[in-house]
């Protein structure tokens, strides 16, 4: 059975690349070396997702899933785990931090359950602070997120969504007075506490920070790529024109854009 099971198969293959008289380039690799992959085939999985590309999709996952059968590869010459047990516990952990499904434990809403998830995840992990779990790497709108998340599930957050304009707003104006002392220190501060109190609002408002400014940066290069394609029809580049040609062309580029 094992043999005809397609994900066994990718991890066959990826012994046999590995191994002796395998691929050149494979045998290589270390954890080090593959970070980047891991990274970008991660980026490139949910860039499929904003374009809504079942196809495109399907192979990014493929190739997200080689990552992670790389690594465990790399694992096992190491002598340290394999596939199999990375498997064995994911599935032990699923089991363990559902009880309400697999267990008597009864809750009812999905807070309820992300309240006991962090409880149970906690004490497997034995964090000294409900914050511990966040990965200090993550990108920084997305740590903010989670940071927030995880303090108000112990109750530390706004009760009312205009306190979280009023932060804002103060925020904003501390930021705009740091910039008139043009003090760059006291800049950098503000700025990064005027951005938290963006993501604060973010979370009040069901959006997701990091999501909603990838996907304005995708409409940005969008845009962009119509202007240069405009003025190519013309011969020319945008250092050859005025700003009013290039916002003509940006407002041209918007029509007809709206949310999806």
């Amino acid at each position: 059975m094992k043999e005809k099971d397609p994900f066994w198969k990718v991890v066959e293959i990826m012994e046999t690349l590995c191994g002796e008289g395998g691929c050149p380039w494979d045998r290589e690799q270390t954890r080090e070396s593959l970070k980047p992959y891991l990274i970008e085939e991660t980026y490139e999985v949910l860039e499929a997702i904003d374009r809504g590309e079942p196809e495109k999709l399907k192979e990014e996952l493929g190739d997200l899933l080689l990552q992670i059968v790389f690594h465990a590869q790399i694992a096992r010459e190491r002598g340290e785990f394999d596939i199999s047990q990375v498997l064995e516990d994911l599935a032990n952990k699923l089991v363990r931090r559902h009880p309400h499904v697999f267990g008597e434990t009864r809750v009812k809403d999905s807070q309820e359950v992300l309240e006991k998830w962090e409880a149970i995840k906690g004490s497997e992990k034995n964090h000294s602070s409900t914050l511990s779990g966040v990965p200090s790497f993550l990108p920084a709108l997305l740590q903010a997120l989670r940071v927030q998340e995880k303090a108000a599930r112990v109750g530390f957050d706004w009760s009312r969504i205009e306190e979280v304009w009023g932060k804002v707003e103060e925020e904003g104006g501390e930021f705009k007075e740091a910039c008139k002392r043009g003090e760059r220190e006291a800049m950098a501060w503000e700025l990064g506490d005027l951005l938290f109190a963006l993501v604060n609002l973010a979370r009040f408002l069901g959006l997701d920070p990091e999501d909603a400014l990838r996907q304005c940066n995708r409409r940005f290069m969008e845009r962009f790529n119509h202007i240069e394609e405009r003025l190519r029809a013309q011969g020319l580049s945008p250092h050859q024109v005025d700003l009013e040609t290039l916002d003509r062309y940006w407002e041209e580029a918007k029509k007809g854009e709206k949310p999806s």
